[in-house]
């Protein structure tokens, strides 16, 4: 399987883990914590070592270019190229350019955007994989609030199950009140 068959396999599965995922009320540290914790736990199920804030390919911005940037998670694996991901609730420039340097060294990267579904596709390079949630302010002063529900609690409810008979023709155009010829007065309706 090629490197882009594998990111597509990868994001799939790792959307798989991610539409179970359920939570209330959490803020955006809280969510964005729970959603690396979700992908470290996806990526040790799959056997690879995982490392939490791993030192990215790309440096950081003057004046600071002395140091690399940081990955939210990287995994090794034994059987292909290391998977990098990034966790984010906003379309970030400098997530698609640490991301694109790790696929330009050959890794798979990934990214977790979650949000309220306003979700702008990355480039060709980038596997987006996508949490959306709810957002409501909190008047105590928590600031935003965060819930998701898993897909499976979404569905539509199921329609009724009575069976309600069919309504009766009626030949158009209607007839006007006091011409003859009209349906017949209902009992107990004085028309």
């Amino acid at each position: 399987m090629e490197v882009g068959e594998q990111g597509r396999w990868l994001a799939g599965s790792l959307a798989q883990r991610v539409d179970r995922l359920a939570f209330t009320d959490l803020t955006t540290d809280q969510v964005t914590a729970r959603l690396v914790d979700t992908v470290v736990g996806w990526a040790r199920e799959q056997g690879w070592r995982v490392y939490r804030r791993a030192p990215s390919v790309l440096p950081l911005p003057p004046p600071m270019s002395a140091q690399q940037s940081v990955l939210d998670v990287a995994c090794a694996r034994p059987d292909g190229p290391p998977v990098v991901l990034e966790v984010d609730h906003g379309t970030r420039r400098r997530t698609w350019e640490k991301l694109l340097a790790e696929a330009e060294a050959g890794r798979i990267p990934l990214w977790l955007r979650w949000g309220t579904g306003r979700f702008t596709p990355p480039p060709p390079s980038i596997q987006m994989v996508t949490c959306e949630v709810t957002v409501r302010s909190e008047p105590a002063g928590r600031g935003r609030l965060h819930t998701r529900l898993p897909r499976a609690e979404k569905q539509p409810p199921a329609h009724s199950a009575l069976r309600l008979d069919g309504p009766a023709a009626i030949e158009l155009p209607l007839p006007t009140i006091g011409s003859t010829g009209g349906p017949p007065a209902r009992p107990g309706h004085p028309d």
